[in-house]
């Protein structure tokens, strides 16, 4: 039987082989590196938020406690954002700029929420439970960066899956009643915290 095909078609045949196996290794390692960069995780980039507000003010200059605005933090699941009366009871006395705050009494003369955008914000398949985090000595800082130093707020944390379970498999945890309780899954030992369904529905 002839040969249908040249040696130059054979040696083309397996040059573009290797070629097209090399730009696939290329193209998943750069999509591999793009899915971990801070961009897709959107750190160090701010929220647009209806008023501009300052976290180095409020938290740093004046010394505002978090839970003064994130007033949920220690009871649910939520930190909460400020209501427009929280911001209001202040500026409507102090440094009352009525231009700026304009978003804050319509939303007030509305009934209506202040449409704060949050920097921090988890799938709707994650549970997450402030509440659990506050009482087990996590501070704010932990996971939200030194937000007294931020004219705007920025994410600083990736808050991955990865990222919690780094904390949650910490030897030396900040709940250590938690640690001697273990079950096993799929026949390996599981610390509570390391379980799936701790974290998810």
């Amino acid at each position: 039987m002839s040969q249908l095909f040249s040696p130059r078609a054979d040696r083309l045949l397996r040059t573009f082989g290797i070629i097209g196996a090399a730009a696939l290794v290329l193209a998943a390692t750069v999509a591999f590196a793009l899915s971990r960069s801070a961009g897709t995780w959107g750190l160090g980039t701010p929220a647009a938020q209806p008023i501009p507000f300052s976290h180095a003010i409020h938290a740093g200059q004046i010394g505002l406690d978090c839970r003064y605005c994130h007033a949920g933090v220690e009871r649910t699941a939520q930190a909460g954002m400020p209501t427009a009366e929280t911001c209001l009871g202040c500026h409507s006395q102090v440094w009352n700029v009525s231009a700026q705050f304009a978003p804050l009494e319509t939303a007030l003369s509305l009934g209506r929420p202040v449409t704060w955008s949050s920097v921090h914000r988890l799938p709707e398949h994650v549970r997450f439970q402030h509440a659990a985090h506050i009482g087990a000595g996590v501070t704010c800082a932990q996971c939200h960066g030194p937000v007294e130093t931020m004219a705007r707020t920025v994410k600083t944390e990736t808050q991955s899956m990865a990222w919690c379970l780094d904390c949650h498999r910490d030897s030396t945890p900040q709940a250590p009643a938690l640690v001697a309780a273990t079950h096993a899954q799929f026949g390996v030992a599981v610390p509570p915290l390391a379980n799936c369904s701790t974290c998810h529905r």
